[in-house]
């Protein structure tokens, strides 16, 4: 039995160089074109995404734990983590930047891990999802984290600009570089899993039919 989806270019032994795009005969080992390594599948790419979205997971607990800002309100220093944050956002009136933080910080992040967990499962455990679902839901998840930093970038505009001398200022906490991590680590775990493997169990699947 193949490995790969029947019909498909690795089932045919080639190879799409992640570089330039150029199929090539995987025996060459190297693309003609530009010379990247050529590879049917990313190596260890399932054990690879968990191990960074587990990293992830850990980093996400420091990120809502610790103070992401703290408000020095004539001279009382106030630390906000994430949620604290949007909560005094609310209570200053600044709805649109609270929800700007709270979809980018609470939802995004999470939604993300969600996601690319479940995709993990799917193709480790061969789960009888359909398999346009999951590329939609890559897809999808590709997409959104793309807008993950939006809220690191509001508190550094907020401490650049709400500087009101000795009234008001806003400091950036601890929890802006956990959180920072959390989207790097989730936006390699997305790089590391090759969606083609989605598409190699539904060739199984057809071949034991």
């Amino acid at each position: 039995m193949s490995d790969y989806s029947p019909g498909s270019a690795a089932s045919q032994g080639l190879a799409g160089c992640h570089v330039c795009f150029k199929t090539s005969p995987a025996e060459l080992h190297e693309c003609p074109r530009c010379g990247a390594a050529l590879h049917l599948r990313a190596h260890d790419s399932l054990q690879r995404t968990i191990s960074l979205l587990i990293t992830a997971t850990i980093l996400y607990i420091p990120a809502n734990v610790l103070p992401i800002m703290t408000t020095v309100q004539m001279g009382n220093s106030i630390d906000s983590t994430i949620l604290g944050g949007v909560i005094l956002l609310v209570h200053h009136g600044s709805y649109p930047i609270a929800a700007v933080i709270f979809i980018a910080s609470v939802l995004v992040p999470v939604s993300k891990l969600v996601c690319m967990t479940w995709l993990w499962w799917s193709v480790e455990k061969g789960h009888k999802t359909s398999h346009r679902e999951r590329a939609r839901l890559y897809r999808v998840t590709e997409f959104i984290g793309r807008w993950s930093m939006v809220d690191v970038f509001v508190v550094m505009i907020l401490v650049a600009l709400i500087q009101m001398g000795g009234l008001l200022q806003i400091l950036p906490g601890n929890a802006a570089i956990a959180f920072a991590g959390v989207v790097i680590v989730t936006m390699l775990a997305a790089e590391s899993f090759d969606p083609r493997l989605m598409w190699d169990k539904l060739g199984k699947e057809d071949e034991e039919r």
